[in-house]
């Protein structure tokens, strides 16, 4: 739900706004690194100091996958191995962060990492970074004092109507819990051949792939991040001069292929990068090509992993 009070908190001055509201002025769209940058962070902390927040929920994170359109050079592991112990494992929707982790993710989405998500204390508080050091608030408080705190540091908070990044949910696109009904249906697609290869979408921008045998799915199963999205596909094809056959004149695939070391890896490629590709899997033991276009990438099962409770929380 929409918080009552939202506000956008900037460096820039809105008397450096022409009458579209576009800023004309000199501030650099970078971050500082430095004194600005910890001003927002302070934002941050004064708004969750002021409704009593001393945690809060990643919701919705992404990392960029095909290309990275920060300002700033891009970070290993999009600079969250520093937050996270696991990495991008431990970077998942619902993952509940201390206050602290919490600005730092701040930070790396104001100097554009590549890793992005939205922060909250459920019908308390919301904190996410847009473009170009544009920081947004919602709270369940008007936060005088904080925005008082927040101009002596020398940002300007403005109340407005809503985030432009404000969550989109169609409440008519119900998704399938990934429950027991799901993974008996696994089952019995991999038991007849019809399925043996598993995507798990735990970012947006990211997904780990599981090549299914009956007597391992529920082992999958239970090392699957918590409220990720599943895609249920064919198996590989062993036949990899029929699968590199398949490659389009043009466009985007996915190519998902099993080394020799029972590995399996995936690649987004257009046709520049065909050549290459073709090399890279002339020795694997099995691959496949998915389209990359939504209307053409048609899996055989869909799920979203539930919580504990059997609830889809997640608002993929």
């Amino acid at each position: 739900m929409q918080l009552p009070y939202v506000y956008r908190v900037t460096k820039y001055d809105p008397a450096d706004r022409d009458e579209h509201g576009h800023y004309t002025g000199t501030e650099d769209v970078a971050s500082d690194h430095g004194e600005v940058e910890a001003a927002y962070l302070r934002a941050v902390e004064a708004f969750a100091a002021e409704v009593g927040i001393d945690r809060l929920s990643v919701r919705e994170p992404q990392v960029a996958s095909l290309a990275h359109f920060g300002v700033e050079p891009p970070l290993e592991c999009f600079g969250l191995a520093g937050i996270f112990p696991t990495g991008l494992t431990g970077f998942h929707d619902g993952a509940e962060v201390p206050l602290e982790a919490g600005l730092e993710l701040v930070r790396l989405m104001l100097r554009d990492s590549g890793a992005w998500c939205r922060l909250e204390a459920e019908g308390t508080l919301a904190v996410h970074v847009g473009w170009d050091q544009y920081l947004y608030v919602g709270s369940t408080r008007p936060c005088e004092e904080t925005l008082a705190r927040t101009r002596a540091l020398g940002l300007f908070p403005e109340r407005i109507d809503a985030s432009p990044y404000e969550v989109e949910t169609n409440s008519e696109n119900i998704q399938r819990p990934g429950d027991d009904d799901f993974w008996a249906d696994l089952h019995r697609a991999v038991a007849t051949g019809r399925a043996g290869l598993l995507e798990e979408r735990y970012i947006e921008g990211a997904s780990r792939w599981h090549r299914l045998s009956a007597d391992i799915i529920d082992t999958v199963r239970a090392g699957i991040t918590p409220r990720a999205r599943l895609a249920v596909w064919p198996d590989l094809s062993s036949d990899i001069e029929a699968v590199l056959g398949n490659l389009p004149a043009y466009g985007l695939v996915e190519c998902v292929w099993q080394d020799k070391d029972g590995r399996i890896h995936s690649v987004i490629a257009d046709e520049d990068d065909f050549p290459e590709l073709a090399a890279r899997i002339s020795g694997a033991d099995a691959a496949t090509l998915l389209s990359m276009y939504a209307d053409e990438r048609a899996p055989l099962l869909t799920a979203v992993m539930p919580d504990g409770d059997g609830v889809v929380r997640a608002r993929w």
